[in-house]
């Protein structure tokens, strides 16, 4: 016998789909904070709050353990013991995955180097053929080249980056570029990811102000976890940048002020993070720029792709000196 559907017979599959799609986009928010509010969960979804009080009790009966506190202050929170549903990836996230493990494996993490092999041989067992050999080929024929530098703890980067999430203040031992110990109690903002190095970008209690540490230079203590605070905005508003400004600047071993005779927006887009423009006029701007030594630093400024002066030159004689030096130089190639 031949079972007619009828409209409502489509729209409620349609209505189911929508709906176990939203459950499981749900889940996955809630497995991405520690709490969410009723509304910032009705924004993410684009659905109301009422719809999420829904859908939090259908997740109960499918039991996953949803704390919810009442209140103004109050919200949603993934209970523990909540059991991950099954992973589904499309082909790029599948590649992004493995891309990320295979990188890993020979990384700036110590300690998961073995961890992410196994996850990458598990990922490809449970991939179709076709895929398995588009992930095979970059295992096969990538290698990554050895770049000297710091290894950090993977327990260190969890633990931070969870209070990150979580807005809880943490307290370690940092041993700083002399070798020298201090204790301090801070609000972590984020964590970046520089080359062969990792850094939190925090605001430091003890000293009211921003710093940015080296995480393998970060020694947690036995009961690292503080209060919670609520969270500040960082001035440059990009982690990544405040770290390449601060990293930058901290490397020089001279650097000093020139005058350049061009729009601060026209040297910006030419220069890295870690120098400072400041416009002045119109047609000029203030550049602070370093280097290892004197002479480099004759050559950049050089690269700059605009006439300068340097302020205070008597404060800077080895600079003058090499400059007069480079100068003569040039003129001399020019001739010939």
């Amino acid at each position: 016998m031949i079972r007619k559907i009828s409209f409502r017979d489509s729209w409620e599959s349609v209505y189911m789909l929508e709906t176990s799609a939203r459950l499981l986009r749900l889940l996955s928010i809630l497995q991405s904070r520690r709490d969410w509010t009723g509304a910032e969960l009705a924004s993410r979804l684009g659905v109301t709050t009422r719809t999420v009080r829904n859908d939090v009790e259908r997740l109960r009966r499918l039991g996953y353990p949803v704390d919810a506190t009442p209140g103004v202050g109050g919200g949603y929170r993934l209970g523990a013991g909540a059991v991950i549903p099954p992973l589904l990836l499309d082909d790029e996230e599948a590649v992004a995955v493995a891309v990320g493990l295979r990188t890993a494996a020979g990384g700036s993490v110590a300690g998961i180097e073995e961890s992410s092999v196994r996850a990458l041989a598990k990922l490809q067992q449970l991939l179709p053929a076709q895929l398995r050999r588009r992930v095979s080929a970059l295992e096969a024929f990538t290698v990554p080249a050895p770049v000297p530098g710091p290894a950090v703890g993977a327990g260190t980067l969890t633990a931070l980056a969870a209070a990150c999430r979580d807005g809880q203040r943490v307290r370690f031992d940092y041993r700083q570029h002399d070798g020298t110990e201090s204790r301090r109690d801070v609000e972590p903002h984020r964590l970046v990811n520089a080359g062969r190095r990792w850094y939190l970008v925090a605001w430091d209690t003890g000293h009211q102000a921003w710093r940015t540490f080296r995480v393998d230079r970060v020694g947690l203590r036995p009961n690292h976890a503080g209060p919670r605070f609520a969270p500040r905005q960082l001035p440059d508003g990009d982690a990544a940048l405040h770290v390449l400004k601060g990293t930058g600047a901290a490397m020089w071993n001279y650097h000093t002020d020139v005058i350049a005779h061009a729009a601060a927006e026209e040297l910006i887009p030419r220069l890295p993070p870690s120098v400072e423009v400041s416009p002045i006029g119109k047609s000029t701007c203030r550049v602070r720029a370093g280097s290892d030594t004197p002479q480099m630093l004759a050559l950049y400024l050089g690269m700059l792709g605009a006439d300068f002066e340097v302020e205070d030159p008597g404060a800077h004689p080895e600079l003058m000196r090499h400059l007069h030096e480079l100068a003569g130089r040039y003129r001399r190639a020019a001739r010939a």
